[in-house]
This record gives structure tokens, sequence and C-alpha cells, in this order.
């Protein structure tokens, strides 16, 4: 099992990464969150904890740059009905610390936001994981209060003309100690004019 790489990017397609380990000369196709194919560009170093999914006809990589990533990822291809596509774009959309807030919360709505996922099948998640992804007790305070100001972000972005994806890949990258939502806001507008 591939668990870690390390290599520069060759090429950042449409739903992938090429990654070239070391010097040699061997790339590979690794499929990883939007927020992390949006960042990287070609020459970047890169650093990913992976998974290797295995199909009768295929073999698919799977690529993130936090372990919590990659656990959450695996923590949803356990679900029944959640395939790596689906697991893929919860990642992009929600963070671990959020999706783990909206599990300790059973807050569906919130994890029928991602692509692919509509409110039964965010149910079902909720169920399955509940128990697997409790957020420790110090996180609690601080989550809910990020995760309410995120809901009236992508709220107000939503309003000024982005898309639903591109105001949940904006506050995915803000950092979680700006909890404010006019600071939130500010920070995603300025992520938009980077």
């Amino acid at each position: 099992m591939i668990r870690l790489l390390r290599g520069a990017v060759l090429a950042v397609e449409a739903s992938h990464l090429v990654v070239e380990l070391g010097q040699t000369g061997v790339g590979l196709q690794i499929f990883v969150p939007e927020p992390t194919r949006a960042r990287l560009r070609p020459g970047d170093p890169v650093t990913l904890h992976t998974h290797l999914h295995v199909r009768e006809t295929e073999l698919s990589l799977y690529g993130f740059e936090r372990p919590e990533e990659l656990s959450l990822f695996e923590l949803l291809l356990g679900v029944s009905g959640v395939g790596p596509k689906v697991a893929l774009a919860a990642v992009s959309t929600l963070s671990p610390e959020a999706f783990r807030m909206a599990v300790a919360n059973r807050e569906a709505a919130v994890v029928a936001r991602v692509p692919g996922i509509g409110k039964r099948t965010a149910e079902k998640i909720l169920v399955e994981l509940q128990g697997k992804l409790a957020p420790p007790p110090q996180e609690l305070e601080a989550l809910a209060q990020v995760m309410d100001a995120d809901v009236e972000v992508i709220e107000a972005l939503t309003a000024l003309g982005y898309s639903l994806v591109e105001a949940q890949r904006a506050v995915q990258q803000i950092p979680p100690e700006i909890t404010g939502v006019e600071e939130r806001l500010r920070e995603a507008l300025r992520l938009f004019g980077a």
C-alpha cells in the first residue's frame, strides 16, 4: 500500500495532479481535494498522504496534504453508498474539523452541501460516523462559532455572485483563528482577489 509520497508537481489537470517521484522520471496520477489542486502549480514540491483505491479494472491513487483529510476520506469510504469520488468531494467541500462538528451536532444539512450527497445519504453518514469523528471538547465552542460564521459568509458570497463551490472553497481556506463573520468575509474576499 502506498501511504506517502514526495515529489514535484508535473501537471495540474481538471481532476488530478501528475506528480514526479524524486528524479525517477515516474509520474503518478493522483486525485486530490479541490483546494489543494487549485493552490498547486507545476514545479511545486508536494508531500501527500495517500490511499490506493483498488477496483477490478483500475487502481486509483488519492492524495491529501493533511493526515486528517486522509482519515476522513477513508472513514467516508466505509459508509455504504459512498465511493471515492463522493468522499473526495466531501474533503474538498468541508474541512475535517467542520465535518467532525457536523457529525457531532447531527447537522445533515451541512453534510448535504457536498456535491453528490443528498439528504438521505447525509443522514446515513451521520449515523454511521457517530462516535468515530467526535471532536475533542476544547474544539467544540470555537468550531461552532466558525461554522455559524461560515454559513453567513457563504450566503454573503453567493449573494455577491460567487458560485456555491467557489464560496465553500474560499471559506475552507480561511484560517480557523479568524472567527468573526466580517473578518471571515473580508478574508474570503481577499482570497478571491489574490
